[in-house]
């Protein structure tokens, strides 16, 4: 009788448990050549994330989990993990759970693809990448104050990244909600037989717009695996995740 009694009691708190999840998150992270020690580090801060705002994540490195329901997934995260991973029924399956309401999230790499060779994914993310000149401490300012990826960020945050140059092909309006300010780092830094220039005064690293019925957050920013420890990147990337998934917190609008 006491096994059945602690037996329940622990069915019951699981479902509790289960009924306090806010939402869940699908997050695809593949190791690459130049990203891999980022994995494990990041699934443990989202899943600490996960836990401290109360959403569920399931975390995987096998593009399969696209063959299944992604319906039940508040957002989808690409986290350096570019939409060119997938094969094309999973594309179609990506594709009709956006036109189906859903949202993503997009990561530092996971926004760099081939050029063309997946006009729908390009136009998710919103931008083209291009060369990026080397990893270099900048100053990122902030371009919209009412967003939640930038609450608990500084006016001018000192920030050490790959700040991609990018380009807009499809015409694609996006919303700016961080920039990076070209006179704090040197942005012709680049390896040898490349050429980098800047962008100007309106270079932003992570924006917001909507695709299909969804919503659609991109940073470029988290280059090395330190930085899925910091504080206030991780900040700004739960900022990401709970507009994404609920499409509430924004200020002003």
């Amino acid at each position: 009788m006491k096994r059945f009694t602690v037996a329940m009691l622990a069915l019951a708190a699981a479902a509790d448990a289960r009924a306090d999840s806010q939402f869940k998150l699908l997050v695809l992270a593949m190791p690459g050549k130049y990203h891999y020690e980022y994995i494990p580090i990041a699934r443990d801060s989202l899943e600490k994330l996960g836990k401290l705002h109360a959403f569920d994540v399931t975390y995987t490195h096998r593009p399969e989990v696209f063959d299944g329901d992604l319906k039940q997934y508040a957002a989808v995260m690409f986290l350096n993990t570019p939409g060119e991973e997938l094969h094309p029924s999973q594309r179609a399956r990506f594709e009709a759970y956006m036109k189906g309401g859903g949202n993503a999230i997009v990561v530092h790499r996971a926004a760099i693809t081939p050029p063309d060779e997946w006009p729908w994914y390009e136009k998710l993310v919103g931008r083209r990448v291009g060369v990026h000149p080397m990893l270099q401490t900048g100053v990122v300012t902030i371009a919209d104050k009412g967003f939640p990826a930038t609450f608990g960020l500084p006016e001018r945050w000192i920030w050490s990244d790959e700040f991609y140059v990018i380009t807009n092909p499809y015409n694609v309006t996006i919303h700016p909600v961080l920039n990076v300010d070209e006179s704090s780092y040197d942005p012709t830094k680049i390896w040898p037989g490349q050429v980098a220039r800047g962008m100007g005064r309106d270079h932003p690293v992570a924006w917001y717009h909507r695709v299909e019925q969804g919503r659609v957050f991109v940073t470029t920013l988290g280059h090395n695996g330190e930085m899925y420890r910091d504080p206030q990147y991780l900040g700004h990337l739960m900022g990401g995740i709970y507009w994404a998934a609920t499409g509430m917190g924004q200020v002003g609008r």
